[in-house]
């Protein structure tokens, strides 16, 4: 069966994006080919590819945090400039 393919706009940081299409061109991959590869995963996971150390996990409409998080988005999309991406944290 042929996979049918579209062209999607994503925004992606540049640097990230350089270094991560160098990555995959040393195991013969385009940056269209790994991007597949890690959504496919996503997928046939059901689950986000992100590391343990992280230590974050979806959030489901019967979690308690839900509604809490459903709000924040929606005032991001308002407010935007009051948020800091999450690069920008300073950790301790």
């Amino acid at each position: 069966m042929a996979t049918t393919k579209i062209r999607s706009n994503i925004y992606l940081d540049k640097e990230l994006k350089e270094k991560a299409k160098e990555i995959f061109k040393e195991y013969g991959l385009s940056l269209s080919d790994g991007i597949n590869m890690l959504l496919n995963r996503v997928v046939k996971n059901r689950d986000l590819v992100i590391p343990k150390e992280l230590d974050i996990e979806p959030v489901h409409r019967n979690d308690p945090d839900y509604d809490a998080i459903k709000k924040a988005k929606e005032r991001y999309k308002k407010h935007p400039e009051e948020y800091v991406g999450f690069d920008e944290i300073e950790w301790d």
